[in-house]
């Protein structure tokens, strides 16, 4: 954990991790609370990959969310590491947000994470996901439900989408974390690193663009990051895939569906840095680096023996 900052009179702080089942929207809600894009998104299972943290201060609270894989059943070795980072974020928490998808409700993964909890010692609240879709009868039902089965000392209902009951969750974070000064500096939103996220920023759009045809297991890394004169940046990134048939999905006819990936992430990433940007993407053919211990400690994982 980051050591606190400055002593300040009055304040609390903690660290918040938010668990569940794939698509369960810990990233749109952890992007929510912090009012500013710091998790990608995507309809693809498994987008998040390394721990984000969001940084939001509620009534003198500083609030540190860990956005975290979501977490099923793993087969290979990335899905391994991903869902052992995920628990261990929980375990190290000060408080754990346990998001379930009430319009799917308790779904395989969702029922593996409930008979769990019970390793988890620390704070629980419960936040049913996704509520402005379902009706209120289906919603009381699986409140008992779950409730039912593990210990919560709150439950609330939102909509990470609208924001719907967002505010009831920061103030009572806010009241329960323990007093102590702050971890990071009152303007900072998050704590991952400005060339790492825009590669992410990269990966969503390519998730976005290609959903369907391009695997899961492709990567994005910022090689070069160079501030010009003129007030531009310069990035150079690479989007690494496994197979030869994989890289001329990315790349298109004509080159036209990386020109589109890297106009759709350039715009975000300038809007980001409020500056210029000059992106230039490149793919390169990485066979089986899902087995290689060096792409693990890029993204913030451990490489599972």
């Amino acid at each position: 954990m980051t050591e606190p900052e400055t002593e300040k009179t009055g304040t609390r702080s903690g660290f918040v991790a938010l668990i569940g089942a794939p698509n369960a929207g810990t990233s749109t809600l952890v992007n929510r609370f912090v009012g500013a894009k710091v998790s990608i998104v995507t309809q693809k299972v498994q987008t998040t990959r390394a721990l984000v943290r969001g940084i939001c201060t509620c009534n003198e609270t500083q609030i540190v969310f860990v956005d975290t894989p979501g977490i099923f059943g793993p087969r290979r070795k990335l899905d391994q590491a991903m869902v052992k980072t995920a628990w261990g974020s929980a375990y190290d928490a000060d408080v754990v947000l346990v998001l379930i998808d009430a319009e799917r409700g308790i779904t395989a993964d969702a029922d593996s994470i409930l008979e769990k909890l019970e390793f988890v010692r620390q704070p629980k609240c419960l936040i049913l996901n996704k509520v402005d879709r379902v009706k209120r009868e289906k919603l009381l039902q699986l409140t008992k439900e779950i409730t039912g089965r593990a210990n919560f000392d709150r439950t609330f209902m939102v909509s990470a989408l609208t924001g719907s009951g967002c505010t009831d969750v920061l103030d009572h974070l806010s009241e329960i974390l323990p007093e102590g000064p702050w971890y990071f500096p009152a303007d900072q939103i998050t704590d991952f690193p400005m060339r790492q996220l825009a590669a992410e920023i990269t990966r969503e759009k390519l998730y976005l663009r290609l959903h369907q045809e391009l695997p899961y297991s492709s990567h994005v890394e910022t090689e070069s990051w160079e501030e010009k004169k003129d007030g531009s940046v310069r990035i150079q990134q690479v989007i690494y895939v496994e197979r030869d048939s994989q890289k001329k999905i990315v790349l298109g006819q004509g080159g036209a569906t990386i020109k589109a990936i890297g106009q759709a992430s350039r715009k975000e990433i300038a809007g980001i840095l409020e500056q210029p940007v000059h992106l230039f993407l490149f793919v390169k053919v990485r066979e089986n680096w899902g087995n290689d211990p060096e792409r693990y400690r890029e993204m913030g994982l451990e490489f599972p023996g």
